[in-house]
């Protein structure tokens, strides 16, 4: 497997996690169609990976999971950390733990544009950091679990499996754009 396959890989992986664990705050009619979508379209990204052509070596950058990506993740796992403790032990507010994810998820792919110089990950970022500040506010106007986990949960498990989608579809030459 390439990078080029391992980091969609791992996005479709976590926008699979985000619809299966927030589907439980919706009603069973909502989240038994709604996990059987995320599955399915994981399932295809699955195939549509395996069958994804090489990459050519010239005029495409390649992911690399160096110091910048480690960087980058350090980063994310320590204001993950740091907001939890304060969600939850100070503000006693844990249904925003769910918009608080999505926020930092959304903010790490604005990092991980600039190290793989991938301009199309801003609009990823953009999206999930909008949805995880929309259930932040959700949460602080007291909203029902199941709207925070739709807003701050499903929608960016969505907008994760769609932006890999869009990649593994992407012919090789266009796939990623200079950030």
């Amino acid at each position: 497997m390439t990078s080029n396959q391992t980091g969609p890989l791992i996005g479709g992986t976590f926008g699979l996690i985000f619809i299966q664990a927030n589907a439980g705050d919706l009603p069973s009619a909502i989240a038994i169609p709604l996990r059987a979508l995320g599955a399915a379209a994981f399932l295809g990204l699955l195939a549509a990976l395996r069958r994804a052509p090489a990459p050519r070596t010239t005029g495409t950058p390649q992911r690399t999971f160096g110091r910048g990506y480690w960087l980058v993740v350090a980063a994310e796992v320590i204001a993950a950390a740091a907001g939890f403790f304060v969600i939850i032990s100070v503000l006693h507010a844990p249904h925003a733990t769910v918009g608080w994810i999505a926020l930092v998820v959304g903010v790490h792919f604005f990092g991980l544009a600039a190290v793989w110089r991938m301009a199309a990950l801003r609009l990823l970022a953009a999206g999930m950091s909008l949805c995880g500040a929309a259930g932040l506010v959700l949460a602080a106007c007291g909203s029902s679990p199941a709207v925070i986990a739709g807003v701050a949960g499903i929608a960016p498990g969505a907008l994760l499996l769609a932006s890999v989608w869009r990649s593994a579809l992407a012919k090789p030459a266009l796939q990623d754009t200079p950030a």
